[in-house]
């Protein structure tokens, strides 16, 4: 089993592992009937979706009409108007035939106009809080892509205490130091507020080459190599206080659950060397660099 934290000052702890159902987005439903009982086998209890991850909410909702209160579940919005955030949370409830999510995330809020406009009156923040006082969701985060995702999320807890945040973290991207450090700031953040801290990406390797007619089931290419897979879920682990969703490619979910199994009981944490020589071997590359690939 997946071990547990508590996921900031939500009252809720979540295992280490929340699964990304992004990778729900075009299953066939057997296959998101053998995904969801992995997440059982595992006992996962955290679900991260999007209402813009295809079909899947709706590939959710049978499977929370008997599971519903045994997991936190969170949606995300990337509507930046008050209105329009708070109809797509309505259809998102509508979708994965629930009343309430647990949280709802103002999706990559990582830009300027974006950023202002849902911070700003009746922008989206100002609408999904009052859908929660409504009761449609308990709390609010903030997720992000890109290099400048941790300093706007320091800027949105500057504005409301969102519940969670939710940024890029693996070896390749802390090898930047500017981006290191912003992450650093905002961990610290998020240690004193009480806020939870999402990471995503564990398992890239790099962007799609031009020449790679690999079949593809996330935007990036993964590792896939299981030890070094192991390996990159390990080095993320090892920083305590975050939290590691799960990958698109819905091929890598075992394989992601279990070396989080086996880093209760690994002892030695992957050293940087070690990442190194992985990241040379198997060419891997950060998939935000400032300046130069900064969205998806």
């Amino acid at each position: 089993m997946i071990s547990t934290r508590p996921y900031g000052s939500t009252g809720f702890d979540s295992t280490r592992i929340l699964f990304g159902a992004a990778a729900l987005a075009g299953m066939k439903p057997e296959r998101v009937e053998r995904t969801l009982q992995v997440l059982e086998r595992f006992g996962v209890n955290h679900i991260d979706t999007a209402a813009s991850y295809g079909h899947s909410e709706l590939n959710l909702a049978g499977w929370l009409r008997s599971k519903r209160d045994e997991v936190f579940l969170a949606t995300k919005t990337g509507d930046r108007d008050g209105a329009t955030a708070r109809a797509s949370l309505e259809r998102s409830l509508e979708r994965m035939g629930v009343e309430q999510v647990d949280c709802i995330q103002l999706h990559n809020l990582t830009d300027e106009e974006g950023w202002r406009e849902a911070m700003g009156s009746g922008g989206a923040l100002e609408g999904l809080v009052q859908a929660r006082d409504e009761g449609l969701c308990r709390f609010i985060g903030v997720t992000g892509h890109g290099t400048f995702a941790p300093a706007f999320h320091l800027r949105s807890l500057e504005v409301y205490p969102f519940a969670s945040v939710l940024v890029p973290y693996n070896y390749s991207m802390m090898a930047q130091p500017e981006y290191a450090a912003d992450f650093a700031a905002l961990e610290r953040a998020c240690d004193e507020q009480g806020v939870a801290l999402q990471t995503i990406k564990s398992a890239a390797r790099r962007r799609w080459q031009p020449n790679d007619e690999s079949r593809r089931f996330s935007w990036y290419e993964p590792i896939r190599d299981p030890e070094a897979l192991t390996r990159a879920v390990h080095w993320v682990l090892s920083r305590e206080n975050v939290f590691l969703n799960s990958s698109s490619d819905g091929g890598l979910l075992e394989a992601t659950l279990e070396a989080a199994v086996s880093f209760e009981g690994a002892g030695a944490v992957p050293t940087d060397a070690v990442m190194q020589a992985d990241a040379n071997a198997m060419a891997i590359e950060p998939l935000f660099i400032r300046g130069v690939s900064d969205q998806i």
